[in-house]
């Protein structure tokens, strides 16, 4: 291989360090921490893709209020484990206002990020009823979920979604569905990684096969509104954000401050339980804690039992954040278009040296340009692939680990730099000089 800005005997010898066999299954942190070991000795600088880390700066609103709390001395009591009353309400007028359903106050809980949502949910969920001990994965996903299974012990099932858009999702769900051990769905919208959006007439074929085989909806919206090709960003006006909440009655939607307030770092989301699942009790319960409904065994069982509630600060700051939004004095969404153009002059980039879009069809219009993209090159797999880029100094992680079937990638535009556009260019030159497509 010529000219690579990296020597290659530096890289093998690094992922050996790391005893890793199969590149296409390495993490995201064994990626990230490979690519900062070669980038520290052999002083070439990483064209980072690998992590979905926000790079912006956070929401003024929310750094004010939190530290308006603090300094009232907030940091010194217990938060109460409901979460604080006014960020569930206005977690409550955000699901109005942006999806435009009604979900109670009540059912509205904040949690230590989108993560710690998920996992007690997935608790919850496999806690129901006995029979039902399966979660379901739409995928690709994001590989952390399903980690978080593997660390309770409890089982999944998973589908490519590639090859099952539009009306192919009926039967293909449809076929896990009816096995009757399936406790709960997830997927994301927009889609990690592949920014893929479900649309309207999935969604409605995904919560009327939910109702019919009583299976609770988790609809993981970290990218809450990043689908730049309609303007979401308009509190109580029409487009809104797609949503399961407006198909089926059982759902738990998972918003997050990281990524569309930039609030990363103080881990704050909430989690949303429609009004029926809140108030729904299930046999598991009675069996397990001698009664309880969905919303209560969810917050006074399960999260009060993993940190007894969530950074009474950050709760301030998100309720602010929710507050501006919901009044419409905070465009969240005009902070975050970056990522858009960002990904559009990537994608430019690695198009135009003979890489293909892996996702690259969102139902007939192109996948939106977003947070993450996906992409693959003629006659590599995802381990070659990742493996390869790295001796060009670009690190992004295998498409295998988010459970898609397809070859390729997934690429982040989180840190990417202005002045990176060009060295990309470059070095993707020179990979094509390298690896010439018939």
């Amino acid at each position: 291989m010529k000219n690579t800005p990296i020597e290659q005997k530096l890289i093998d010898e690094t992922i050996k360090e790391f005893n890793i066999a199969d590149f296409s299954k390495a993490t995201i942190r064994e990626v990230k921490a490979i690519a900062a070991k070669v980038e520290a000795t052999s002083g070439v600088e990483f064209i980072k893709m690998e992590m979905g880390v926000p790079g912006l700066p956070p929401s003024t609103v929310g750094v004010e209020a939190e530290i308006e709390a603090l300094q009232k001395g907030i940091a010194s009591l217990y938060p109460d484990i409901n979460g604080l009353p006014t960020l569930k309400e206005e977690a409550s007028r955000f699901i109005k206002a942006f999806i435009d359903v009604d979900v109670a106050p009540e059912g509205c809980v904040p949690v230590t990020g989108s993560m710690q949502g998920t996992f007690a949910s997935f608790l919850t969920c496999s806690q129901c009823n006995e029979k039902k001990d399966t979660i379901l994965f739409i995928d690709p996903g994001f590989p952390v979920q399903k980690q978080q299974l593997v660390v309770m012990g409890q089982k999944y099932e998973t589908f490519d979604v590639y090859n099952y858009r539009g009306d192919k999702l009926k039967e293909k769900l449809e076929s896990y569905l009816k096995k009757g051990n399936i406790s709960a769905i997830v997927y994301s919208n927009p889609n990690n990684p592949s920014w893929i959006c479900l649309k309207e007439e999935e969604l409605r074929i995904i919560g009327t096969l939910a109702t019919q085989y009583d299976t609770i909806v988790l609809e993981d919206l970290a990218y809450f509104a990043m689908d730049f090709r309609q303007d979401l960003s308009k509190p109580f006006q029409a487009p809104f954000q797609p949503s399961i909440a407006h198909y089926t009655d059982y759902y738990v939607l998972l918003i997050s401050g990281s990524k569309a307030f930039s609030y990363a770092g103080q881990r704050i989301g909430v989690t949303c339980i429609s009004d029926k699942l809140y108030h729904r009790a299930y046999p598991g319960f009675t069996k397990r804690y001698g009664g309880g409904t969905f919303g209560t065994v969810f917050i006074h069982r399960v999260l009060y039992a993993l940190s007894s509630g969530t950074s009474h600060s950050a709760q301030y700051a998100l309720a602010a954040m929710l507050k501006a939004a919901n009044d419409g004095k905070y465009n969240f969404l005009n902070e975050v278009k970056i990522y858009g153009e960002r990904a559009r002059r990537l994608k430019e980039i690695f198009l135009r040296h003979g890489f293909h879009l892996v996702y690259d069809n969102d139902l007939g219009d192109p996948v939106a340009d977003g947070f993450y993209f996906t992409i693959g090159y003629p006659g590599m797999n995802s381990g070659e692939l990742a493996k390869e880029l790295m001796y060009y100094g670009v690190s992004a992680i295998s498409l295998v680990t988010t459970g898609s079937d397809q070859q390729g990638l997934r690429a982040c535009t989180s840190f990417i730099q202005d002045h990176q556009y060009a060295q990309l260019d470059k070095r993707m030159a020179i990979f094509a000089e390298n690896h010439p497509t018939k």
